[in-house]
């Protein structure tokens, strides 16, 4: 699967929602962002169908359900940043994103265990 955009802040926001209460009912959902992002029911229904368009969301029969985790879309939407913005490099990709943030030891060790579990997982 692949994600084609990015959410925009709003539709970030409902699908935090989504992830934090579904399956929730539509007339549900819309309660809450009402009570919490201040929206309005057509708000909140234009929203819901660009996330269920974009693959997020689910709304079937008046239930909504996220299609994705909260993870898979972050996860999903890196490897569009790295396919998009370096070619699919994950060295480029490190070194643009360490190059003025730099690397603490932790990052580091962090960085070099997946790296090592990957060797051991996959060289035996």
């Amino acid at each position: 699967m692949k994600i084609e955009k990015a959410m925009t802040e709003a539709e970030y926001r409902l699908a935090e929602l989504i992830w934090e209460a579904a399956p929730i009912g539509s007339g549900e959902l819309v309660q809450l962002c009402t009570q919490r992002l201040g929206w309005k029911k057509s708000t909140t229904y234009t929203m819901l169908r660009k996330l269920c368009a974009l693959g997020v969301a689910k709304n079937e029969g008046a239930t909504v359900t996220a299609a994705l985790s909260r993870d898979e879309y972050h996860r999903l939407r890196g490897e569009a940043v790295i396919q998009e913005g370096f070619g699919g490099s994950l060295p480029r990709f490190l070194t643009a994103f360490v190059e003025k943030r730099g690397l603490s030891e932790t990052d580091a060790a962090q960085l070099k265990a997946l790296i090592d579990q990957w060797e051991e997982e996959h060289h035996g």
